[in-house]
């Protein structure tokens, strides 16, 4: 019986997952159907991907397959089964009997087709129909948009397929709804923009994985956001009451007496609005004047001299 390594046919590891024989065997049908495929042999690897999914694609029919492989490598005999063989197999939905469905397995399962009921359904010829693949791609924002929502315009480059069913890739324009709300990594769904099905199958969708532009002012977190606020050394000294601008706009803001940088203050809910909202934390930064004008000196030097201030005495110097 001839050998036909279906692991080889489909581009897998002979340990390979259900999940990913099924994942290569759609890639190799679609590279090579001939409602697609430029490949002056495109029917004949069709027929041959599919024959190999047949069998690898159905746990019971792979199970048979890996057994007779592993008494050949261990007899020398190749393919040719023991006489038990077929008493440890029960393939109620081979038509035929034990040697018929030998015979259809491992040589003329191509002529077969799928069309049987097998692990995929409709794939050998006339009529296939596939939904296109996903695409996914980013789409970067500002924070501000993750606040009000937006609309933005984007262009991609994407697979699409004319009338004689060639793909060909073209630069296409969407204008895609930003939801008030949106998180970073968040993933926008748009049913139908993927790429084309194939036979008349459905286009698959598009998935845009949101990105906030960098702002040095703001870091976010999911869906809170902390902003750096500079204040000066008699508002973190003496406490003051600051305008501060946030993406939701201007509020104000109480700096409690004796504040040092990195104090932070929480706003509740006033992070990014989304289902859950976040909170908006504000990291202060007390900033110091510059000594750049001679009155700027002589207040500096008036501070040295009547305030007993060292700033390292926690470290005993």
């Amino acid at each position: 019986m001839e050998y036909k390594d279906y692991y080889k046919t489909l581009k897998v590891d002979k340990d390979a997952s259900p999940e990913d024989i099924k994942k290569a065997y759609r890639k190799l049908v679609r590279q090579y159907h001939p409602d697609v495929s430029k490949h002056k042999d495109a029917t004949e690897k069709t027929k041959e991907i599919n024959e190999a999914y047949d069998v690898l694609g159905d746990a019971e029919k792979r199970a048979a397959y890996d057994d007779l492989g592993r008494r050949g490598r261990q007899t020398g005999d190749g393919f040719r089964p023991p006489p038990d063989w077929a008493s440890q197999y029960d393939f109620s939905d081979a038509g035929a009997g034990t040697d018929d469905f030998l015979a259809d397995l491992f040589a003329h399962m191509g002529r077969r087709g799928r069309a049987g009921g097998g692990a995929g359904g409709g794939f050998g010829g006339a009529g296939f129909q596939m939904r296109g693949e996903d695409i996914h791609a980013a789409i970067t924002i500002d924070l501000r948009d993750a606040y009000t929502g937006a609309t933005r315009n984007i262009s991609l480059r994407v697979p699409v397929q004319d009338a004689q069913g060639q793909v060909t890739m073209q630069e296409k324009t969407l204008s895609v709804s930003i939801p008030k709300g949106v998180t970073p990594g968040q993933q926008l769904r748009l049913a139908g923009q993927g790429q084309p099905g194939v036979g008349g199958g459905p286009a698959g969708d598009l998935y845009l994985e949101i990105q906030f532009r960098e702002d040095p002012r703001y870091r976010v977190e999911g869906a809170n956001v902390y902003e750096t606020v500079p204040v000066a050394p008699w508002e973190a000294a003496l406490g003051a009451k600051i305008p501060v601008p946030t993406p939701s706009g201007t509020v104000e803001v109480s700096v409690p007496a004796g504040s040092q940088t990195g104090r932070k203050l929480r706003l509740k809910a006033r992070g990014i609005p989304a289902a859950t909202p976040g909170d908006l934390y504000l990291i202060l930064e007390v900033v110091l004047p510059p000594a750049n004008t001679a009155r700027a000196k002589e207040l500096y030097e008036q501070m040295a001299r009547e305030m007993s201030f060292n700033p390292r005495a926690d470290m005993g110097a």
